[in-house]
């Protein structure tokens, strides 16, 4: 099968699956612009609401491939990036699954979701160093916010590889889960988000992303959706919510 992003939507949940694995899930530049029209798809699609990003074969994505750079490494940083930036204004909650490696343009596609699961034994790294490559600014800024200025120069100055439990402590990684369980752990949460109010979903996402302009917009939104007013009314009546607005 050629490299390419495979996708469903299963239960509201969309699964888009980096397929590469005769290169550890590398990125080819047909795989970067592939990238962001799926995602405008998806999040023009009203049965969708959330997406998990995963790879095939056991491991989560190997970065860039390597031909591309030797090509024109320019282009394909422009590429990663346009990529990286459709995933993170996603309007949806996004999750990235990783079990192997998740190492430079699949870090940071990874760190441009809202959180990331891992699989005991993945490791992480961001490896600009080791190519001489400079690395984008929104993805150094993104990685800042997650984990803070020194572990993000560690990372980026060294190029070293860690596993998941550091990961885990330097917040760049969200839960991690026994060997086997990482799929069912996903499971289980993206159900829990498709519950929940996609209204507050959206506002949270775009807030804690650092967006300052839009108060009234998502006052109003509150205002005119019956979100609220839903919500109140299953807890004292103790059902499940059905809440009605949705992106777009």
């Amino acid at each position: 099968m050629e490299p390419q992003l495979l996708h469903d939507v299963t239960d509201a949940v969309a699964t888009v699956v980096v397929h590469h694995p005769a290169k550890r899930n590398a990125m080819t530049a047909g795989m970067w612009r592939a990238l962001p029209p799926l995602l405008d798809r998806l999040a023009a699609d009203p049965g969708v609401r959330a997406l998990v990003l995963t790879g095939a074969d056991g491991t989560f994505c190997a970065g860039a491939d390597i031909s591309t750079l030797r090509e024109s490494p320019e282009e394909a940083q422009h590429l990663a990036v346009l990529a990286e930036e459709a995933l993170a204004v996603f309007p949806k909650p996004t999750l990235a699954a990783v079990r192997g490696h998740c190492v430079g343009g699949g870090a940071q596609l990874a760190a441009a979701c809202d959180l990331r699961f891992a699989e005991e034994g993945a490791l992480f790294g961001l490896t600009p160093a080791k190519l001489g490559i400079v690395y984008p600014a929104s993805a150094t800024r993104r990685l800042v916010s997650l984990v803070g200025p020194a572990r993000a120069k560690y990372l980026l100055f060294s190029g070293e590889l860690i596993d998941a439990q550091r990961a885990l402590g330097t917040g760049l990684v969200d839960e991690v889960l026994p060997e086997g369980e990482l799929g069912k752990r996903v499971a289980e949460f993206t159900r829990v988000l498709t519950a929940r109010s996609q209204l507050t979903q959206a506002a949270a996402k775009e807030f804690a992303d650092g967006r300052t302009d839009r108060d009234a917009h998502w006052t109003a939104q509150a205002r005119g959706s019956g979100d609220t007013a839903e919500g109140v009314a299953a807890f004292l009546q103790r059902r499940a919510p059905r809440f009605t607005w949705s992106v777009g």
